[in-house]
């Protein structure tokens, strides 16, 4: 998941609110659980707070009144967090009676501290018991007419109430945290499953821009099938709009190339009437220019057209044999080397204009040997664009500086001897140009001309 991508927008955001909501959750939780456990400690001490007033209501003869332990042993050892105290409200006969738990000690009152009574006349809080203890503490009024008015209070050790929360607290976090790594884990899958298709569609675009596919195949979601249907309905608008300039391009040559021949003809048929030598100078600068610009025009055209591929060891391998037996009187032997991975991202032939060019003006000026090397490398170091270099060398003659550069202007020939018309090589420049490549000249190790040529890789 990259910086600012869709799956990672998604992925935060689901964390965001799945974390939101368990934090929310187990606050919640752990709330209720505290008030679940304080009510059933509440209980407890109501049973004892109901089994003290039972005691005091009974008649003297049957027993003492105020027993000391209420069935639990810790009422009986000093200073245990548990205390029961029975406070005579009578003003003529005040008298407090208390557990041996409480020792000499004595409990404060939960009305004294402002705690509201229940429905039933009772209170439950927290208070400071001796020691500094934190008790939580239920007492009740109770009046027995005649035999007197009595506040009873029943106090227990707050400790259980926070060790057992602590308790849930942390079995709840473990949970919780168990929780999130699955959600995570799931929130992960649900992007990934999510935004398969549009990988997909990434996927078949490569595949279409490689060659190796010709539209976005398969079955999409609902949400994505338009996407797809409307990227094919493009590709294929695509390809009829390169193959209508392409006819309109031959149109055009085959309109302009019959009134120019004409006009040769005529020309050519009065071989000593200035008019016609002017003509026929004008007539081949015109059909120098309307071939210059139809072949770049042909050219823009094909490089719209989506996904062409060619390999380019079987066009290096033919043309060189083919120029071995055009070249077959000088006795020009062509050297190979190329790697079977090294293909171009461009039509076939454009690529074959490209190298026959380069080839068949090594061959012209070799003695007796060129080389061919073809290698797919990245274009930097620090760039995951590949390209496909090829090297052609002779053992000719080779150029200065100054005529390789004039090599590369159209139309010019730096011997006149040799055959040709002087474009091949700023043909290369402009096809190479439109692919984004280039053509270098430089110094072979053969000791002639080489003609290095960078195209885009697929």
């Amino acid at each position: 998941m990259r910086a600012n991508s869709l799956a990672l927008r998604l992925f935060l955001s689901a964390t965001a609110w799945a974390v939101i909501i368990l934090l929310i959750t187990g606050v919640v939780l752990s709330s209720l659980y505290r008030q679940a456990v304080e009510r059933s400690f509440d209980r407890r001490l109501g049973v004892y707070l109901r089994t003290i007033v039972a005691d005091l209501a009974s008649p003297e003869e049957t027993g003492a009144k105020f027993p000391q332990s209420l069935g639990e042993p810790l009422f009986e050892l000093p200073l245990s967090g548990w205390y029961w105290q029975v406070t005579r409200l009578d003003p003529d006969k005040h008298d407090v009676r208390s557990s041996r738990s409480l020792w000499d000690g004595g409990l404060p009152h939960l009305e004294d501290l402002g705690i509201a009574a229940g429905p039933d006349g009772s209170r439950q809080g927290y208070v400071a018991g001796p020691e500094d203890q934190r008790l939580r503490l239920v007492e009740r009024n109770i009046d027995l007419g005649d035999e007197g008015h009595y506040l009873v209070a029943v106090a227990g050790d707050a400790a259980e109430i926070t060790q057992e929360t602590r308790s849930f607290d942390q079995a709840l976090a473990i949970t919780f945290a168990l929780l999130a790594a699955v959600l995570l884990l799931t929130t992960t899958f649900q992007v990934r499953f999510g935004l398969a298709p549009l990988k997909r569609i990434t996927d078949s675009l490569a595949a279409i821009r490689a060659g190796t596919a010709v539209q976005l195949a398969g079955k999409f979601p609902e949400e994505i099938a338009p996407l797809a249907r409307e990227t094919n309905a493009l590709i294929e608008t695509n390809r009829e709009i390169v193959e209508r300039a392409r006819t309109h391009v031959g149109n055009l040559a085959h309109a302009l190339k019959t009134p120019l021949s004409v006009m040769v003809n005529e020309a050519s048929a009065r071989p000593r009437d200035p008019l016609a030598a002017k003509v026929l100078e004008q007539a081949d600068i015109m059909r120098d220019q309307v071939a210059r610009h139809l072949e770049r025009a042909r050219l823009a055209a094909g490089l719209t057209v989506v996904g062409s591929v060619t390999d380019v060891k079987p066009v290096v391998t033919a043309l060189a044999r083919t120029m071995e037996k055009i070249h077959h009187g000088r006795g020009v032997a062509i050297e190979v080397r190329a790697e079977n991975d090294a293909r171009f991202r461009g039509e076939r032939p454009d690529l074959e204009e490209m190298i026959g060019n380069l080839v068949d003006n090594a061959c012209k000026w070799a003695s007796s040997r060129v080389a061919i090397e073809v290698v797919r490398e990245r274009r930097s170091p620090a760039s995951d664009a590949q390209i496909v270099r090829i090297i052609v060398d002779d053992d000719g003659r080779g150029l200065s500086p100054t005529e390789r550069e004039q090599a590369a202007k159209r139309g010019r020939r730096l011997d006149e001897t040799k055959p040709g018309s002087g474009l091949g090589l700023s043909i290369v420049v402009e096809l190479a140009g439109l692919y984004g490549g280039e053509l270098t000249l430089g110094s072979a190790p053969l000791g002639g001309l080489r003609a290095e040529l960078v195209l885009p890789a697929a």
